[in-house]
């Protein structure tokens, strides 16, 4: 069996109902499992690494297109909105992931303690906030190897640091090594980045103008600009206004808020500007896309 065959094995055996499954090696680790393909999703991306055992994923960024399959993994560098949708899935061969949320702190410490500081070129320019590497038979077993504790999940809290470290250490000696750094910089122009996101996502529901943003990055507004929309594939303005809209979608599902306050709960004046941007951004207008999701539940979540 290869090892791509054994981690196809060990998802379905830990995965077997439809969508995201929690597991015993800690928050930021987990599976996911659909059966046919999904309908497009919205969601904000968290910096993570991400493998498909099998199965193929369309990912939207901006205006960049991106597709991952069982060869490669991918990697996202900040919280970024994307649009996922699963394309190739069936039950007899169910699309199947394992994605691990990454920790800044654990980068910053593995750079530190095996000196690669030198050879990670951190001062690179920023490309986009998520990228794909080759798969490789080290990065496999690692990552089955972490699945594999959930068969003595009192190992887990132990083990599954370990075997992250290890899967981080493949990351760094690989092509996407200078990506992964720049995420552990403190100085660094993604570190920046990530300061003005989060300062949005904080605010997101306010009014704000692109000086209080470079203010929070501590950077000039044309840098940000410029750095924002290297790494997000948005501008600020155009990054908020999705965080407004996919917060009143959950406003609207979950809570069961009308359309008019859920609204005006992210931030909108204008009950036909918000229903305006809603159906330019998710397809429908509210109300008709509220129904829609209930119908077909798997399409709230994504992996």
């Amino acid at each position: 069996m290869s090892t791509r065959e054994a981690l196809v094995a060990l998802i379905e055996r830990f995965a077997p109902n439809e969508g995201p499954h929690d597991t015993c090696c800690g928050p930021r680790v987990g599976l996911y499992r659909v059966s046919q393909p999904s309908e497009p999703m919205h969601a904000v991306h968290e910096p993570a690494f991400c493998v498909l055992a099998q199965g193929r994923k369309r990912v939207l960024v901006g205006d960049a297109v991106h597709h991952y399959d069982d060869r490669n993994f991918f990697l996202a560098s900040v919280d970024v909105p994307v649009v996922g949708q699963v394309i190739e899935a069936s039950p007899e061969a169910p699309y199947l992931s394992f994605r691990i949320t990454l920790d800044p702190n654990m980068i910053s410490e593995m750079i530190m303690e095996t000196g690669m500081a030198a050879r990670l070129d951190a001062s690179a320019p920023l490309v986009g906030g998520m990228s794909a590497g080759a798969m490789t038979p080290e990065l496999f077993d690692a990552v089955c190897r972490m699945i594999r504790l959930m068969e003595s999940p009192e190992h887990a809290p132990v083990l599954a640091r370990l075997i992250e470290r290890e899967i981080l250490y493949r990351l760094l000696t690989g092509d996407q090594g200078p990506r992964l750094a720049q995420i552990a910089r403190a100085d660094g122009r993604l570190r920046q980045v990530n300061r003005a996101i989060g300062w949005i996502k904080r605010n997101f529901s306010q009014p704000f103008s692109i000086e209080d943003v470079a203010a929070e990055a501590r950077m000039s507004a044309s840098a940000l600009h410029q750095h924002f929309k290297a790494v997000t594939a948005l501008s600020p303005l155009q990054y908020q206004k999705q965080l407004r809209l996919q917060e009143a979608r959950r406003l609207i599902l979950v809570q069961h808020f009308d359309c008019a306050t859920a609204g005006h709960t992210v931030g909108y004046d204008s009950p036909s500007q918000f229903s305006r941007e809603y159906a330019r951004l998710f397809g429908a207008p509210p109300l008709r896309d509220a129904a829609r999701l209930r119908e077909q539940p798997d399409m709230m979540v994504g992996a």
